[in-house]
């Protein structure tokens, strides 16, 4: 058996939720797709505790298709749990990331692997057109835009789910949580070269959508969690020690400001003011003790941190040949 059948050219990673209607016609166009691109390819199904008929479809795919590998969770964990429990499982040089329900397209795969092509590492689809109604693409829009200018990267459409990827990247992403919306900005601030291609979107076809209003809120808390360990992950101190010393300096001109006018005679024993700047000093103290603590165990882990290298000559990399890039 070749090294091309063990390890496919593309992996299709595919979260789904309640989609038993959508599988069999997603699967249909999705070999339609391949056999034009005559690569080898696996279609890796996460089954997230769907409740309708989504795994016996499934299995009865994976009996008719040894191309087909089916993994099914116990109830349900999220989108990122199934990207990221895909990821693991995933062979292919390339790696694709879609939607079961029938709104991605299959027949932008080979756009999306030409642009790979390219020299990207990811590439990002873009719904240009969106057939959801304003309650989806509004919050969508101003998402996008508060993503794009607090990340650093300009992409019209960071949560679509049809993405390309290297392998190397793939594993390379922690994705845990609901972060599988932040993707292409962890990756962007790992050092890996992002691109974005517009896709088509269809309109829903079977069932509804399995978002709430809630996602929104999630996603700022989730923007957070990602530009904290994107930007302060190796030095906490630096965002850590900034607020403490706000509150520090804060602390110390409100109590001077008093001092004086305890100097002059004024009684300060009973104003707010007092209690506010010594407030804000211990919890600047508190904020320094935190970043300490952080840099500390920022510093044990780091010790043994593999990172990762683009080219050692130094190095013989002959059994990686076939994965490297020119």
């Amino acid at each position: 058996m070749t090294a091309e059948h063990n390890f496919p050219f593309i992996s299709v990673v595919i979260p789904l939720f309640n989609e038993a209607e959508s599988i069999p016609e997603l699967y249909s166009q999705l070999c339609t797709v391949f056999e034009s691109l005559q690569k080898e390819y696996e279609l890796i199904w996460i089954d997230d505790g769907s409740r309708d008929a989504s795994l016996l479809v499934l299995r009865d795919l994976a009996l008719r298709d040894s191309r087909v590998r089916v993994i099914s969770f116990r109830r349900n964990f999220g989108k990122s749990a199934g990207l990221a429990t895909g990821f693991r499982a995933a062979r292919g040089t390339f790696v694709i990331t879609m939607d079961a329900d029938l709104q991605d397209d299959p027949a932008e795969i080979p756009a999306l692997i030409a642009k790979l092509e390219e020299g990207y590492d990811l590439v990002s689809g873009w719904k240009k057109k969106r057939y959801d109604p304003i309650s989806k693409t509004l919050p969508s829009k101003v998402f996008n835009s508060v993503t794009g200018q607090l990340a650093g990267i300009r992409l019209h459409d960071f949560n679509c789910g049809l993405k390309a990827y290297r392998r190397e990247v793939v594993k390379d992403l922690p994705v845990y949580g609901e972060l599988h919306r932040f993707l292409p900005v962890l990756a962007f601030k790992q050092g890996y070269r992002i691109g974005e291609i517009p896709v088509h979107h269809h309109a829903r076809k079977y069932g509804k959508t399995k978002f709430g209003a809630s996602r929104f809120f999630n996603g700022f808390f989730d923007l957070l969690t990602v530009l904290y360990i994107s930007n302060y992950n190796r030095a906490p101190l630096h965002l850590f020690g900034s607020v403490g010393l706000l509150c520090t300096l804060a602390g110390l001109i409100i109590n001077l400001y008093l001092s004086i006018g305890w100097l002059q005679g004024k009684w300060i024993g009973n104003r707010p003011l007092l209690f506010l700047g010594v407030l804000l000093m211990v919890i600047g103290i508190q904020f320094f003790s935190f970043g300490l603590i952080a840099e500390k165990m920022v510093n044990m882990t780091e010790k043994d941190r593999d990172y990762s290298v683009k080219y050692d000559s130094t190095e013989d990399h002959s059994d990686l040949k076939g994965n490297t890039r020119g």
